[in-house]
């Protein structure tokens, strides 16, 4: 389930603002609930939505690799559209209704990559910009094409990159919290059991391989599953207006994950 990284620049660093460790019934204010109550305008909420930028790199970068000619020329975009995202004044266009930090990123590449194309359309030929392809996400393509079936819809890319990102990011703090409770030798053995990957033992030979029995294995894998599942709920309420959305995005985004 968790795919492969791009090659990460600075822009890509861990977030220093941790994702809320209240219980996961209760909603409390989140990175990106910061940016929606002041639209950008304070101090906080810049680190915020820089803090979130930097761990929703990957989506974005997938989207400018569809748009470019080369996986350098991709990341060139992806850095001038955080660095273009970044330095505006303010966040205008946030729709505090619609209330998740996925719909406004989407919306703000199909914006870029579209402002993008209109500029090349103004230079001359060989004007110093990379070409990118229309089929990427923006809304002024001006052809028309048969769809093509094999390859998903920008959209469901982003959607299904987002996905694993998040699902990443709760696995990384889990192995964080085993490794600090003295479980962090097992758990590499576990993960496999937490996130669906096709696994190479019984769980009779992982539990005798561990030196558990394997009821303890069931309560061991049971306990992880549960607190994996709250890790997510947490790295989603963090993207999200308010507390109605986090179930939604859940279901979702698992949705999203079934159709790969």
């Amino acid at each position: 389930m968790m795919a492969n990284r791009p090659h990460q620049t600075d822009l890509t660093a861990r977030p220093t603002t941790p994702a809320s460790t209240k219980s996961p019934g209760i909603f409390v204010t989140t990175q990106w609930t910061q940016v929606l109550a002041t639209r950008g305008d304070s101090p906080e909420a810049r680190q915020a939505l820089s803090d979130l930028c930097a761990a929703y790199y990957t989506p974005v970068f997938i989207l400018m690799r569809r748009a470019s000619p080369s996986e350098e020329a991709a990341r060139d975009l992806t850095q001038e559209f955080f660095a273009r995202l970044l330095s505006r004044a303010g966040l205008g266009q946030v729709d505090p209704e619609r209330g998740r930090f996925r719909f406004f990123l989407l919306g703000a590449v199909r914006h870029f990559l579209a402002d993008v194309h209109d500029e090349q359309c103004r230079l001359k030929r060989g004007g110093g910009r990379v070409p990118i392809s229309l089929d990427a996400g923006t809304d002024s393509s001006p052809d028309l094409e048969l769809a093509d079936t094999t390859t998903p819809s920008p959209d469901l890319e982003f959607d299904r990159e987002w996905a694993v990102t998040l699902l990443d990011r709760a696995l990384d703090r889990l192995g964080r919290e085993q490794a600090e409770a003295g479980g962090g030798e097992q758990f590499p053995a576990l993960k496999p059991w937490l996130t669906g990957d096709k696994q190479e033992v019984s769980q009779s030979d992982l539990a005798a391989r561990l030196g558990m029995s394997e009821g303890a294995l069931r309560v061991t894998l049971h306990r992880l599953r549960k607190r994996f599942r709250e890790l997510v709920r947490e790295e989603i309420a963090v993207t999200v207006g308010n507390s109605t959305h986090v179930r939604e995005e859940m279901g979702y985004l698992l949705e999203v994950l079934s159709q790969g």
